[in-house]
């Protein structure tokens, strides 16, 4: 039997397979040898039962006088009823990152939120979570590392913010609230708010572009009848590749969706929309506006197409969003009040559609040109 004395570097290495080594300065704490490993471990006793409670192997990160600390530590929460080696129990069969997001999006995401916010989680679990942070215990994350890895991201501020906000609300589903959050304080990157607007000369260049390709073919003419839509509606990008023909109804003129980002609504159809919807051709036993390569479902990538007729029109910043904003810019020009706007365009808040406020003519400087126009015309006729 080995005198307890105080561990030290030398001493728990000196020992042979199956010596310990009781430290002699804390009671219950002692190092090991397993074959050839050495270990910290710390027995104790919990309710007139002894336990055992392997700290970790010596070496980096354990040395003798971290491995005391920690089993003071765990001393500390003996005391006050704790037991460790029941917890560390349970934490080892915590979910890690990959398995905590696969859960998010199957339980969570996917039963309560549209599919497009389905698929832009999923997109970020696959490039971002479980890359930098898949292998972690969902319980070990830290602020810290949360922190690092938003900061990493400092070049794609948006993507950087979505990717906490994502992280925060998984972390929060699993349990991990308030100050337990890593994501909890930390900054968001600021955004800039891209609007982009077509103006007249640009629109008449994406028409010439959109009837070449009509005329020449080159792109099928259900990408072309797809922009076409997004632009003459202001209807988003999902509403018009998943539109059906029994959405549109030509008594009420207009297309009623059952679901959409703000739930079921209608959209209003001008003569241009209708034009372009009598054009489109219908494929048989497909219910979809937008055909796709595939046999009965709509087109998923608008995105190619786009390319090219914006190409071909010289609009090469301009994304198909924008031609959403193009459409309320129009309105907003014509002098139609926000709130009109916003009806066309299915805002649910006020908020949203005060974007377009400084597109909107300016009623006092009309009536200040009206005036100016009126004693203008009055001096002149003195005058002569």
């Amino acid at each position: 039997m080995i005198q307890p004395k105080r561990l030290t570097k030398a001493a728990v290495e000196a020992l042979i397979p199956g010596q310990t080594l009781w430290d002699s300065e804390l009671k219950g704490f002692a190092a090991r040898c397993q074959r050839r490993d050495h270990v910290y471990v710390l027995k104790y006793r919990l309710d007139g039962r002894q336990r055992w409670f392997t700290i970790g192997k010596h070496g980096s990160p354990w040395t003798a006088d971290l491995a005391r600390r920690e089993a003071k530590r765990l001393l500390g929460l003996v005391a006050s009823g704790e037991d460790p080696a029941t917890k560390k129990a349970v934490a080892r069969t915590a979910p890690t990152v990959a398995e905590l997001a696969d859960l998010f999006l199957s339980e969570h995401v996917e039963a309560k939120n549209k599919g497009s916010t389905h698929a832009e989680y999923a997109r970020l679990v696959e490039r971002l979570v479980k890359p930098q942070l898949g292998s972690k215990r969902a319980d070990e994350v830290t602020h810290e590392e949360v922190r690092r890895l938003h900061a990493k991201l400092r070049a794609t501020p948006y993507q950087a913010n979505r990717l906490i906000a994502l992280l925060s609300k998984m972390f929060s589903w699993s349990g991990r609230r308030g100050e337990s959050n890593p994501c909890t304080g930390i900054e968001r990157f600021g955004e800039k708010k891209r609007r982009r607007y077509l103006s007249t000369v640009e629109l008449g260049r994406l028409g010439e572009a959109l009837a070449a390709f009509e005329t020449e073919g080159g792109v099928s003419p259900h990408p072309i009848a797809a922009i076409r839509l997004l632009l003459l509606t202001g209807a988003r990008l999902g509403e018009i590749l998943t539109l059906q023909w029994d959405y549109v109804d030509r008594e009420r003129g207009c297309l009623k969706l059952p679901d959409s980002k703000t739930g079921a609504k209608e959209i209003h159809l001008n003569e241009a929309a209708f034009t372009v919807l009598d054009a489109v051709p219908r494929e048989l036993n497909n219910p979809y506006v937008i055909v796709g390569q595939r046999s009965g479902a709509h087109l998923v990538n608008l995105e190619k197409p786009w390319q090219r007729v914006r190409a071909r029109a010289g609009l090469d910043d301009v994304r198909l969003h924008d031609l959403r904003h193009s459409f309320a810019s129009i309105g907003a020009g014509a002098g139609l009040g926000l709130p009109m706007i916003g009806a066309l365009l299915g805002h649910t808040q006020a908020a949203t559609t005060a974007r377009y406020a400084h597109l909107a003519a300016d009623p006092l400087r009309a009536a200040n040109e009206l005036i100016g126009q009126q004693l203008s015309t009055m001096l002149n006729a003195k005058q002569s």
